[in-house]
């Protein structure tokens, strides 16, 4: 017989779960958190804020939330990592150890969020200087979350206008919709696993170059470009050859990505930009005028990745620490996503349509 139920590759367009977490109109370029707008919430919040926005429905701008310390069983086993392992898997890594040492209990909580989106930024900081043959800082709890991470990361506390672009970042990183990761978060505890499992699962699935390692791709580009001079000859010969354009066009949206918009204002306004952010922004117009002219019929826009580069540069981390870094902003909206799931659950089964052999016997 054959099967006539309708399919659609990567479930695009396939509503698979209801939120009242994050909006992503695409054709709008908008982002909304619990129905506020993601520029408002970059300008007049911090993350630890917006983490609590999603967690609870409740918005207090004056919620804090430090790093928390690195249990011993975790360290041990980040010590145990060659000093060549991806920051990437030391995070998932670690976030497995955690899940094991808290023996949590389903269903997951907001206090069982915040305990891990505090943890992970410790961790990743440790494995950091472990693999440069330093010792991990305890965290400093006077810090809040972002400034904590860093000061964890290089031994000295951040000035303000660091650590407010490294929280822009935190915050437009936070949540957007049924993503791959989010997804597998929810897929995950829908068959009432806890809640580290949940997040380990959404960290592997972060590390895939489709979903997470965009950013660091932008800084090559950049280098690449070397001059403003060279702007216009290097897009266009990237396109010629057939190779993407990193930093735009998107899934899901259709007009200017509006967590770029944010972060643009965010590193122009650095005190200590990359120098290469005004090659940036010459790239970025060359690409937007050469990409409409070639391609009328798509809209292919700024996305977040293109200006998530400079202030990841600015605040002095090295690309190959850009996805976990990205993985511990997405902390807050993993962890909401998996509380809402596991508060009116049901497990995620989909069908899969059979294309094989027909019935058949084993051959004599």
């Amino acid at each position: 017989m054959t099967d006539a139920r309708p399919y659609s590759p990567g479930l695009e367009g396939v509503v698979a779960a209801e939120t009242a977490l994050g909006k992503v109109e695409g054709e709008r370029g908008q982002l909304l958190y619990r129905g506020y707008r993601i520029g408002d919430l970059v300008e007049h919040g911090t993350y630890p804020a917006v983490a609590n926005l999603l967690w609870t429905g409740d918005w207090d701008p004056n919620h804090r939330l430090p790093t928390a310390p690195v249990p011993d069983a975790v360290m041990t086993a980040l010590r145990a990592l060659p000093s060549n392992a991806k920051p990437m898997d030391a995070l998932r890594t670690a976030v497995s150890a955690w899940g094991a040492t808290e023996l949590l209990t389903y269903p997951p909580t907001p206090e069982q969020a915040r305990g891990l989106t505090a943890f992970s930024p410790s961790a990743l900081a440790a494995f950091a200087r472990l693999r440069s043959g330093k010792e991990p800082i305890d965290p400093d709890p006077s810090l809040d979350l972002v400034p904590g991470f860093l000061y964890q990361l290089t031994g000295e506390k951040p000035d303000a206008g660091t650590a407010r672009a490294l929280d822009a970042y935190f915050i437009v990183g936070a949540e957007h919709g049924l993503n791959a990761s989010t997804f597998t978060a929810r897929v995950i505890v829908s068959t009432r696993s806890d809640l580290a499992s949940a997040v380990s699962g959404a960290i592997g699935c972060l590390k895939g170059p489709l979903h997470g390692g965009a950013p660091s791709e932008v800084v090559e580009q950049i280098h690449q470009v070397g001059s403003v001079e060279r702007a216009e000859q290097w897009v266009k010969d990237t396109l010629d050859k057939g190779e993407r354009l990193m930093g735009f066009g998107h899934r899901v949206y259709r007009a200017y990505d509006p967590r770029a918009a944010a972060l643009r204002k965010v590193a122009e306004s650095m005190e200590h930009p990359p120098e290469w952010l005004a090659l940036a922004t010459a790239v970025e117009d060359v690409a937007l005028r050469v990409l409409a002219e070639r391609h009328p019929e798509r809209a292919l826009k700024t996305n977040v990745e293109f200006y998530a580069a400079p202030v990841l540069m600015g605040v002095g981390l090295t690309p190959d620490l850009f996805p976990a870094t990205f993985a511990l902003a997405r902390h807050a909206g993993w962890t909401a996503h998996v509380i809402e799931q596991a508060a009116d659950n049901r497990l995620i089964r989909p069908d899969a349509r059979y294309v094989g052999p027909a019935e058949r016997d084993l051959p004599a």
